[in-house]
């Protein structure tokens, strides 16, 4: 049997896979199409991703491959303000890559580390009972000996199934988890093509277009293409019906007044500004993760980030329920704790839509917004919604750095997040006092000193969070079972 089988080859399931490799767990990525995705539908990662892929050692090979984006603002419904000063970071910048990179790099790590990716596996059916999923493919795309024949198609069994097959899931509807939320009332064109405009008039006409309408641009790409955002007129009626070219330069035309002489185009889309949640993250052993347990505007550029961060609250704990040592009600903190920050996400994403309505009373809310985020409060506010660094679990009453993520911080003997690479929890002592005895084989104690970490010594989930704080041995013992299981020994 397969531990967890992933439904889904995007940002999120290929970064849950990798999480799950890295605790031994064997996993399976199911993948409907063929070929890895040719559109570029998110351009770049914010401060909590990029964290992320530090803590991996994936940060490197990331940042060679993108570009660096400090001091950058208009983040928030396009507000240019500049980027706050005093971030809780050591990452303060926008990392610029375009999503077919991401997938690529994360699709290396995760076969790099044993996972399994299967393309052109269409899941069509699951059924669950108290000890695993079965699934059914729509095709015969697996070996022979790990399936078995029925149904028309191929079915596989494994201990877990995670959906993480976009905002359209599959995997989400065969579970029976509702989807509630808002349709779409606007709906933006978005593709890549060539044009034939010299640089000066395209710049010259965004610039003007852009003082009322903030769902325009056309960017430079780097190889004689451009991305292409412009408001449509309607709503489809069938958004999986992709536009056509003159629906573009008709829009184009009359948003613009000039179409650029657009062109040859790579691929066009559209997307609308629903915000749906999944009632709920879990389902027996069927869970969501990433776009099929919330869709919303890409105001921000959060999406692909959500979905990864997502990924990396999950991919310990369900490591951890395979492998059998994790506490009661780990696997459910999952919901607990990511389901208000997709809600978070969903209402900020709603609010950057009203702000950037060119109607009257959406332009005088948005004067309104520009001028309160003058106040640096204000802006480092709003700018750490759309970065995730405001995210903070309730983990109940205790140090002022309890259920915090912790930033990358200088120790004496190197850095705080090359300690991190394995997932697992870590007591990072700065009393030389402490023990994890009976947790060694969950838990890394590493005594050494920061001067930029204020508590005696923090007890770390593997995803960065502080479970604890503090110098008590009695204390720390009281708190390690709540998140790492009964000891060993």
């Amino acid at each position: 049997m397969i531990d967890v089988i992933v439904a889904g080859s995007g940002p999120t399931g290929l970064m849950l896979a990798s999480e799950l490799r890295l605790h031994g767990v064997r996993v399976v990525v199911l993948e409907k199409e063929p070929r890895p995705a040719a559109m570029v539908r998110a351009m770049g990662l914010h401060v909590r991703s990029i964290e992320v892929m530090d803590q991996r050692g994936l940060l490197e090979t990331f940042l060679a491959n993108g570009t660096k984006y400090e001091g950058v603002g208009g983040f928030f419904a396009g507000i240019g303000k500049p980027w706050p000063t005093g971030m809780d970071t050591a990452h303060p910048y926008v990392l610029g890559i375009p999503q077919t990179v991401t997938d690529r790099l994360l699709e290396e790590h995760a076969t790099a580390a044993g996972a399994e990716i299967r393309r052109g596996c269409e899941l069509v059916g699951l059924s669950q009972d108290d000890e695993g999923v079965t699934v059914e493919l729509a095709n015969g795309g697996t070996p022979a000996n790990e399936g078995v024949a029925g149904g028309g198609g191929t079915r596989l069994r494994s201990r877990y199934l995670v959906g993480c097959d976009g905002g359209r899931s599959t995997v989400r509807k065969l579970a029976g988890i509702a989807f509630p939320g808002e349709p779409s009332r606007v709906e933006t064109l978005i593709g890549e093509m060539e044009l034939t405009a010299p640089m000066e008039e395209l710049a010259a006409v965004t610039a003007e277009v852009r003082k009322t309408q903030q769902r325009f641009g056309a960017m430079p790409l780097g190889d004689g293409t451009f991305r292409v955002i412009v408001p449509a007129e309607g709503v489809a009626e069938d958004r999986t019906v992709p536009p056509a070219l003159e629906e573009f330069q008709r829009r184009l035309r009359a948003i613009a007044g000039t179409d650029f002489g657009v062109h040859s185009p790579r691929w066009l889309s559209r997307f609308g500004d629903a915000t749906r949640q999944a009632e709920r993250y879990r389902a027996g052993r069927v869970l969501l993760a990433g776009d099929a347990a919330h869709i919303h505007p890409p105001t921000g550029g959060q999406g692909l980030n959500l979905g990864v961060q997502d990924a990396f609250n999950l991919g310990w704990k369900l490591a951890a329920e395979v492998a059998g040592w994790a506490p009661e009600g780990l696997l459910d903190t999952y919901h607990a704790e990511r389901h208000p920050v997709g809600a978070d996400v969903l209402d900020n994403t709603r609010a950057q839509m009203l702000l950037m309505s060119t109607d009257a009373g959406g332009r005088s809310v948005r004067r309104l917004v520009s001028e309160l985020m003058d106040f640096e409060e204000v802006n480092r506010y709003l700018i750490e919604k759309i970065t995730a660094v405001g995210v903070r679990y309730d983990f109940g009453e205790g140090h002022e750095l309890l259920g915090k993520r912790m930033r990358d911080v200088r120790l004496k003997n190197g850095r705080l997040y090359e300690l991190t690479r394995g997932g697992r929890g870590l007591l990072l002592d700065q009393t030389g006092r402490l023990s994890v005895a009976g947790w060694a084989d969950r838990v890394d104690h590493v005594v050494d000193v920061s001067e930029e970490l204020d508590a005696p010594a923090v007890l770390l989930r593997p995803d960065g969070h502080v479970a604890w704080a503090g110098d008590d041995q009695d204390d720390l013992l009281a708190h390690l079972p709540t998140w790492f299981g009964a000891p060993v020994g």
